[in-house]
């Protein structure tokens, strides 16, 4: 290996240390960046059809999501707070229901005593200790969802300027092509964004309804946990069943297989019809891509890993079409 090899090698070693040194800082940057794409679809949409620049077409879109949530949270938060609260007392009388099924299981039998042995105060202390760390992990949150929303709303401000500072940083001869990667990743990842809520709102409505229709308890709490879930392909779908499957086991095995029937027919109609219409013009994503990037990025970085995998996996893909595959792989002799 030839000296200016050797350096090139320390260099990229020296970066990835320093980058794995700063994950949680590019983690709020790429998150930002998704922030940011996200809110310059509508803002893009709305400068097309107004005459508005981006700073007054920001504020609307911005005022209008506020006004939105506040009113849906109206409209819905009453109620979803008292069915978890319904939730919650109902989970004795699941597990009672799983364990007469099961036939009696010990473990299900004996989970009450073992609560009970926990109640202790030498039991208790370490757990003082963890619900501390608890609520410091979440003001760490907060304050790094709020630097995300921040940066989001400079980006979305002015992207030109931030293009031009990351076309800079690289060689002159390489720049078309590296305006051309950012457009393509910027197109891939306001699609697959779009699309993915669009899909994950019709599932909520759907589930929603198709619950209340069935008389099943717990029916907006259940809608909500599957919409969001559908963010999360192959097991997202599949976990967010088994809550309004155990709440409609409570009342009658009959209508636990009504639920799962319906569920069967939603999951299937949004992995088979609707996400791959709305993804058709954009990046859509293999399964296994998905579930080994959700499982590795949450592995490493955790929870925030985890929602952060998707829209990193649909820049990356883009950028592997792009650059490995058309660049290097094609013109390989």
């Amino acid at each position: 290996m030839t000296l200016r090899g050797l350096i090139g090698l320390l260099a990229l070693v020296v970066l990835g240390l320093l980058a794995w040194e700063l994950r949680w800082v590019l983690l709020v940057l790429f998150g930002a960046v998704v922030l940011a794409v996200a809110l310059d679809v509508p803002v893009s949409w709305l400068r097309r059809f107004t005459p508005m620049n981006r700073p007054q077409a920001l504020l609307v879109v911005v005022v209008l999501l506020l006004l939105g949530g506040w009113q849906l949270g109206e409209l819905l938060l009453p109620e979803l707070i008292e069915q978890v609260q319904q939730f919650t007392q109902l989970v004795p009388a699941l597990i009672n229901r799983v364990g007469e099924l099961l036939g009696g299981v010990a473990m299900l039998e004996s989970l009450e005593g073992r609560v009970a042995d926990l109640a202790t105060f030498d039991k208790l202390q370490p757990l003082g200790g963890q619900l501390l760390g608890f609520a410091g992990g979440a003001a760490n949150s907060t304050i790094q969802l709020l630097l995300m929303v921040l940066l989001a709303l400079l980006l979305v401000l002015d992207p030109r300027s931030h293009q031009r500072l990351v076309l800079a940083a690289t060689p002159a001869h390489y720049r078309p092509m590296a305006g051309e990667l950012l457009s393509a990743c910027r197109e891939a990842l306001g699609g697959w964004l779009a699309g993915m809520t669009i899909s994950a709102s019709a599932m909520f409505l759907l589930t929603w309804a198709g619950l209340a229709a069935l008389k099943v308890p717990l029916a907006l709490l259940s809608g909500l946990v599957c919409g969001l879930l559908t963010f999360v392909p192959t097991i997202g779908p599949t976990v967010a069943t088994l809550l309004p499957l155990a709440v409609a086991l409570l009342v009658s095995p009959a209508l636990a297989l009504q639920v799962l029937i319906l569920r069967l027919v939603l999951q299937n109609a949004e992995a088979f019809l609707l996400t791959p219409l709305l993804l058709s013009r954009t990046v859509n994503l293999l399964p296994t891509v998905a579930l080994m990037a959700q499982l590795s990025l949450g592995a490493l970085l955790g929870l925030p890993g985890v929602l952060l995998a998707l829209p990193l996996v649909v820049v990356l893909q883009v950028l592997s079409q792009r650059v490995l595959v058309e660049q290097i792989m094609d013109r390989w002799l």
